[in-house]
């Protein structure tokens, strides 16, 4: 080999080993960055006692949980930022991860649903974070439904709006009566985020900045309810999943900056991170609400969702969640079941109201996909 080619090659090494250098030292400023950024959030551990998780699950019930990745929800309203202690969960959400596929589905628990919150109290669902925080209620959720959270997130009105305005806002479609309610009900969104949006002048498939979607995901006072509602919610959730996975690094940085004083989780670093790489992945393949069967009644001044009952609505959200068939429900669900019966009045056979119209909001952009308003 001349001395010329040698000369070349021993350059040419040289530069891949500076370049391969420079990689380094720049995945090393990541990983560190992100780990700085991530190590401000406010984590809270909570182990299987804490999480209320129903003793009497069958070992093949727990050998299933154990093939998911279930993840609790909330949407606190407060009227303030960052303040996750106490407040009505006006959110409830399960969200349950196929390990294998990373098919995702979710699940909305309706807040006004009378179960149990802990301590032998029977309430609304939304009133188990009111009295324990986000402790009590996974509590609530696992001991209830026979499910094995462990993991939840919380957010705000603030939160919300932050990370959707990052995202460059949402694609939905909104009817003329939505647009009506969310310039109607923006402002206390504003008020506690200390934003100016300005009133929406159209409808149809129009872009919602993070005010105008967090308003959107919060109207009930329109045909369907508060079922309405849940799928409004979800459909807010799905589009900010398709914007984050279309989204550059760059972006996903700078909203991991923004939001990291604003939520409240037990996940840690290193589930994050796990999470945040496969997010291309995640297809979401159904959405719910639940209780499947239901009725409505006023319990004392409250006005709550009843299951109808909630046995067999335990049931159904196992085979529509995990694929079991013919689910039977611990002797902890039963209890707690013919409580809500004795409380009540209602039972299985008791007439029930239709909501499966807002059930399925998978590949949804908005509520008019579902019914009229």
């Amino acid at each position: 080999m001349s001395k010329e080619k040698k000369k070349k090659k021993k350059k040419k090494f040289k530069f891949i080993l500076v370049a391969c250098e420079v990689l380094v030292l720049v995945v090393l400023i990541v990983v560190a960055y992100m780990f700085v950024m991530l190590n401000k959030i406010d984590y809270v551990s909570m182990d299987n006692t804490e999480a209320g998780i129903n003793e009497d699950l069958a070992e093949e019930t727990i050998e299933t949980l154990e093939g998911y990745t279930n993840i609790a929800i909330f949407g606190v309203d407060n009227r303030s930022a960052n303040n996750y202690d106490t407040g009505n969960s006006d959110v409830i959400m399960i969200a349950s991860i196929d390990n294998k596929t990373k098919d995702v589905k979710l699940v909305s628990v309706y807040r006004d649903t009378f179960l149990c919150i802990g301590d032998g109290k029977y309430r609304k669902a939304n009133a188990a974070y009111a009295n324990g925080g986000a402790k009590q209620a996974v509590q609530m959720l696992n001991s209830n439904l026979d499910l094995n959270i462990t993991e939840y997130i919380c957010v705000d009105w603030a939160a919300m709006v932050e990370v959707i305005d990052d995202l460059g806002g949402l694609e939905i479609e909104i009817t003329q009566a939505e647009m009506n309610q969310i310039n109607k009900y923006k402002k206390d969104v504003d008020g506690v985020t200390g934003l100016s949006t300005p009133d929406l002048t159209e409808y149809g498939l129009i872009t919602l900045d993070g005010t105008q979607a967090t308003t959107y995901a919060r109207i009930r006072k329109l045909a369907g309810d508060d079922f309405k509602r849940a799928s409004r919610q979800r459909i807010v959730l799905q589009a900010m999943l398709e914007k984050a996975k279309s989204s550059s690094v760059t972006t996903l940085v700078g909203i991991c900056n923004d939001i990291v004083d604003d939520i409240s989780t037990t996940l840690t670093t290193e589930q994050i991170i796990s999470l945040a790489k496969d997010v291309k992945s995640y297809n979401i393949v159904s959405t719910t609400g639940f209780p499947f069967d239901l009725t409505t009644e006023m319990i004392g001044s409250a006005d709550c969702v009843i299951p109808a009952d909630l046995s067999s609505n335990v049931t159904q959200l196992h085979e529509y969640m995990f694929g079991v068939t013919d689910y039977t429900p611990t002797q902890t669900v039963q209890t707690i079941s013919t409580t809500v019966v004795e409380k009540t009045g209602i039972t299985a056979y008791s007439a029930v109201i239709d909501t499966s119209e807002y059930n399925e909001t998978a590949g949804a952009d908005g509520t008019d996909e579902l019914s009229s308003d």
